[in-house]
C-alpha cells in the first residue's frame, strides 16, 4: 500500500508541471485511486476570474493517469500514455481547494479506462472525465 510519494521515490517523481502549478498527488487510497488537490491561486484564474479549464482537465488528467498506472501495478507505479480524455465542465469555481479523484472502470494488459471527478471544497462537482491509458516501459 502506498501513502503520497515522498520526493526521493524513483517510481514516481515529481514534474516540472506540478511545481510550476503547485498540485500534490496522493496515492494512499487503498483502493488505487489516486487524488490530485490544488489549492486555487490568482494565476490559476482564467480572464473571468474562474478556474481555468485547462488547469482542470490537467487535474483530472494526473489523477486518472497515476489511476491507470496503480490499476496496472500498485508497486511498480508503471509509466502511462493518455490516449484520449474527455471532460466535462460542471460548474465554475473561484477558490478554495479542489480534489480530482480518478476510478479504473477495466481494461486489459496495455489498456485501462478511468473516470474522473473534480470536486470543490464544499463537495459541488465541478468536472468529470473519462479516459483511456496506456501501459508503457519506456522511461
Amino acid at each position: 500500500m502506498h501513502s503520497a510519494r515522498p520526493e526521493d521515490d524513483p517510481k514516481v517523481r515529481r514534474s516540472g508541471c506540478q511545481n510550476a502549478i503547485g498540485f500534490e498527488v496522493d496515492l494512499s487510497e487503498p483502493d488505487g485511486r489516486a487524488r490530485c488537490h490544488l489549492t486555487i491561486r490568482a494565476d490559476h484564474l482564467n480572464s473571468q476570474g474562474i478556474l481555468h479549464g485547462g488547469i482542470i482537465a490537467m487535474l483530472l488528467d494526473v489523477a486518472c493517469g497515476n489511476t491507470a498506472s496503480a490499476w496496472f501495478d500498485r508497486d511498480e507505479h508503471p509509466l502511462v500514455l493518455t490516449l484520449s480524455l474527455n471532460t466535462s465542465y460542471v460548474a465554475a469555481v473561484r477558490q478554495g481547494r479542489v480534489t480530482a479523484t480518478g476510478r479504473a472502470t477495466g481494461g486489459g494488459r496495455t489498456l485501462a479506462y478511468v473516470t474522473g471527478e473534480l470536486h470543490s471544497d464544499d463537495g459541488t462537482l465541478i468536472a468529470t472525465a473519462a479516459g483511456v491509458f496506456k501501459r508503457t516501459t519506456k522511461r
